[in-house]
């Protein structure tokens, strides 16, 4: 099967708004034309006339007038999804990642970016210009295990990492140098002592200009970005709590962390 032939049979599914829409039926599960109408609400002559074109192509096959797409054009169908949501991660976010700097987000992070499909993107407004702080609190004052990566501390951060770590949770943390020292002296001495003995309370030292926020809670992630003229990004965040955009954000953490001192 040569590549200008792979072309056309693309070209052939995506040039058809019903025809995706079939297709996305099938990849769910084999299905007659009758589940079909229901599930889409297209017109009966329009799906047939389609699954016939389908057929003829040797994207489906039917048997027993029930449909199944075919092992090659499911491959097809799956990469061009994929393609498809990076391709919205972009442009549902476009305000999130226009004019910012995301070196520190490697090749495979951004392969990978369609796990983020699923997030939400949270802007400060003129009614309320904390938003974005305001809900990165909440989830601090929920959790139990905290990994963040911080290139500046709010003032609210130090009490919440000391509550966290007198419930008896985890924080694991990548910062600067002024910054790590910054924190240091803001945490209970004794509490800090004692976090770091058993373990509970680990900070890593980053060698270089950390541009980038990454604040990874029980059961949400949130990442900002800082632009292009080096200042951070302080109005937006990208929150997240499915488990694809969790294992993202680890990923990046654990990227991140490998080059620290």
């Amino acid at each position: 099967m040569n590549e200008q032939y792979i072309q056309k049979d693309i070209m052939f599914i995506v040039k058809s708004e019903i025809r995706l829409k079939i297709l996305t039926e099938l990849n769910d599960k084999p299905q007659t034309i009758k589940e079909i109408v229901n599930k889409t609400k297209m017109a009966y002559s329009s799906v047939s006339n389609n699954l016939n074109k389908l057929e003829y192509k040797k994207h489906v096959i039917k048997e027993n007038r029930i449909y199944t797409m075919t092992p090659m054009t499911k491959l097809y169908f799956n990469q061009l999804m994929e393609f498809k949501k990076s391709i919205d991660v972009i442009k549902n976010f476009n305000s999130f990642w226009y004019k910012h700097d995301i070196k520190n987000i490697n090749n495979e992070l951004i392969e990978n970016i369609t796990q983020l499909y699923e997030s939400k993107l949270i802007e400060t407004n003129p009614i309320d210009i904390y938003k974005t702080h305001d809900n990165i609190k909440n989830q601090l004052k929920i959790s139990k295990n905290v990994k963040g990566i911080l290139p500046y501390i709010h003032p609210d951060y130090p009490l919440l990492i000391e509550n966290i770590l007198k419930n008896n949770g985890k924080i694991e943390l990548i910062m600067e140098k002024n910054i790590f020292q910054g924190l240091l002296s803001q945490i209970d001495k004794d509490l800090k002592n004692k976090s770091v003995r058993n373990g509970s309370l680990k900070m890593h030292i980053f060698n270089g200009n950390l541009d980038i926020y990454l604040l990874i809670c029980d059961d949400s992630m949130n990442l900002g970005l800082f632009k292009n003229d080096g200042s951070y990004d302080q109005n937006r965040i990208l929150n997240s709590t499915t488990e694809d955009s969790l294992n993202w954000a680890n990923n990046l953490f654990e990227n991140i962390k490998q080059r620290v001192i």
